[in-house]
């Protein structure tokens, strides 16, 4: 018998000085079976990092064509497409296909390291992408912070972030690999 997705329930107030959002908004999320609880506070990170009215969890790790974040127009358009962890050079070259803006959050150390080494040169010529990495520390810290019901407050001020939960704070830096062009 195939393992179930474990829910969980999210509500994630966020405080982002540097766009001018100030939003709570209530997630369910499924966590998949293969999912680690280092990769599901990374999709709630980036969520925060980029929040919107429009934007939605999408069924991540269960679709290769799906982002595990994205944001549609009124009109069905993919406006943005973020992906987590480090996507192969085709599923970069097709997501910049797909949508007006594509933004990676890698994360894993010198895996992540290595991985942008070898696909940055083929990454040049997209315009609408942009890629993030999140240091090792952070995210192992970020992982100790998750349970099943959670209320996270997500402030972010200068391109930092502070991410509490029950009293547990985390700061975390994202680095910016590559920006967009557009």
């Amino acid at each position: 018998m195939a393992q179930k997705a474990t829910i969980y329930k999210v509500e994630l107030s966020v405080s982002d000085m540097d766009r001018h959002y100030y939003e709570t908004h209530k997630l369910t999320v499924a966590k998949h079976p293969s999912e680690t609880d280092e990769r599901l506070m990374v999709r709630i990170l980036a969520f925060a990092l980029n929040a919107n009215e429009q934007l939605e969890m999408t069924k991540g790790l269960s679709t290769d064509d799906e982002p595990d974040i994205w944001q549609k127009s009124l009109s069905d358009e993919l406006e943005l497409w973020v992906a987590l962890g480090l996507p192969s050079e085709k599923v970069v070259r097709q997501s910049c296909g797909k949508a007006n803006e594509v933004i990676i959050y890698s994360y894993g150390g010198r895996t992540a390291e290595m991985w942008w080494e070898k696909i940055k040169n083929s990454t040049t010529r997209f315009d609408n992408l942009q890629v993030a990495n999140l240091s090792e520390k952070d995210t192992s810290e970020l992982a100790k912070l998750a349970s099943r019901a959670m209320k996270l407050q997500v402030n972010i001020q200068d391109g930092e972030v502070m991410v509490s939960v029950d009293g547990g704070i985390v700061y975390v830096t994202p680095v910016k690999w590559k920006t967009a062009d557009h």
